[in-house]
């Protein structure tokens, strides 16, 4: 994708926002205090370009497209900011700002070899296959102190950088974290995130947690207390709610307790034989 020297400014300083978001909109940024002080890199790995890293490889071809959470045809716009208001438990960023601007341009640029309507392999996070019990928080915590803590510490605090402004280490959980809104927030998601990232020096080549650490640490950092957020309005038809999302009402008889922590495959069976009829 060749481009002229403003775009090429603009996918750089995209890029540059996604790698160092509260440099410039975090609480203390030089263009705006709009954000937690998380980066969009903490979730989206190397400026959203790592293999099963939470990618963008698919975001361009994809977009606009129907999403069952808000009922809507979503546009990047609405997909930027639901991350800002969510992942970052913080406000819209201005759909006519630079930055904006910016942050289109750089995902533009990283799927542009995309076909329309299709997702390569590797894209985005990847499905881990689900236990047949429930996942457990304590034997999650056991991992957790074993290969997360020294990182990312004993309350989930992470470690603030030198400079005060951003994270050397992201917090999992707390108020500088991301919000129960947030799509980390699904034990489903969080799981396929660990598994091929994490711990530090981890990859789809190489993994270093077995799936079942991986749903077990996911249940547990996912246990413990965050940010709230308004979710009336999501999920306007019910039944389109993910088997993991942890919060009724639901379409089906599975309790909050199951959706949140499995066993899912009851869940996903009775979603099934459920489907209407197109």
């Amino acid at each position: 994708m060749k481009l002229e020297p403003e775009e090429q400014k603009l996918v750089k300083y995209g890029k540059e926002l996604i790698a160092h978001t509260s440099e410039y909109l975090g609480p203390k940024g030089s263009i705006s205090q709009i954000s937690n002080g998380m980066n969009c890199q903490n979730c989206h790995l190397n400026a959203g370009t790592q293999p099963w890293g939470n990618n963008y490889f698919a975001v361009q071809a994809n977009y606009p497209k129907f999403r069952e959470r808000s009922g809507a045809v979503e546009n990047q716009i609405k997909r930027v900011n639901d991350c800002f208001e969510r992942s970052l438990n913080g406000k819209a960023l201005d759909s006519t700002s630079r930055e904006m601007k910016a942050i289109l341009a750089y995902i533009k640029w990283v799927g542009s070899d995309v076909p329309k309507k299709t997702t390569p392999r590797g894209a985005g996070i990847f499905k881990v296959k689900g236990l047949k019990r429930a996942n457990d928080p304590e034997k999650g915590r056991l991992v957790y102190e074993q290969k997360c803590q020294s990182c990312h510490q004993a309350n989930g605090e992470g470690i603030l950088a030198e400079n005060g402004k951003s994270y050397t280490y992201p917090p999992l959980w707390g108020k500088n974290s991301y919000n129960h809104g947030a799509g980390l927030y699904r034990i489903s998601n969080f799981a396929g995130y660990v598994k091929y990232n994490m711990p530090l020096g981890a990859t789809y080549e190489r993994p270093q947690l077995t799936d079942e650490e991986a749903w077990d640490l996911a249940a547990f950092v996912n246990s413990q207390p965050r940010p709230a957020k308004d979710l009336s309005k999501d999920w306007p038809n019910i039944a389109g709610k993910p088997f993991d999302h942890p919060f009724g009402p639901y379409a089906d008889p599975f309790s909050e307790q199951q959706h949140k922590y499995g066993p899912y495959k009851p869940i996903k069976e009775w979603k099934e034989a459920h489907k209407k009829s197109k």
